[in-house]
């Protein structure tokens, strides 16, 4: 399984190299990455590490994050929160503390959902609970 996400993650860096319009050899001097690397990580035979994927992002000037969903590093939720957390935190129109208290309002309803989420989960499981104890 692991196979298939790093030829997935090839196939998209291949495709946002071209996208980009660069060459192999270009991307890698950008990325900071060897040529065979690159090349080896594009056609799914190396696993690259999550530093090699930021660098990378960084030189296609793409989401790091989304490179680390590819590699199944990140799971989208993980990746959908650190890109909301990342937009409010380079937001230039508001000051820190104002960044600071959105990301607690943030977490704070987040958690609220996951708990209604857990205690819904467990009120469809109980019926069947019950089900199973008269039986």
């Amino acid at each position: 399984m692991a196979s298939l996400n790093v030829g997935n993650l090839g196939e998209y860096l291949r495709e946002q190299r071209r996208t980009a319009q660069l060459s192999l050899r270009q991307l890698a001097d950008a990325a900071g990455v060897s040529n065979p690397y690159l090349s080896q990580i594009e056609r799914g035979l190396r696993k690259p590490s999550a530093e090699v994927l930021q660098q990378v992002a960084k030189a296609l000037r793409i989401s790091a994050e989304t490179l680390y969903v590819r590699a199944g590093i990140l799971d989208e939720k993980e990746r959908e929160e650190l890109e909301t957390r990342a937009v409010i935190l380079a937001d230039p129109s508001i000051n820190e503390r104002q960044k600071q208290v959105l990301l607690q309002i943030y977490d704070s309803f987040r958690k609220e959902n996951a708990a209604e989420a857990a205690a819904a989960a467990a009120a469809a499981a109980a019926p069947d609970a019950d089900q199973a104890s008269s039986q």
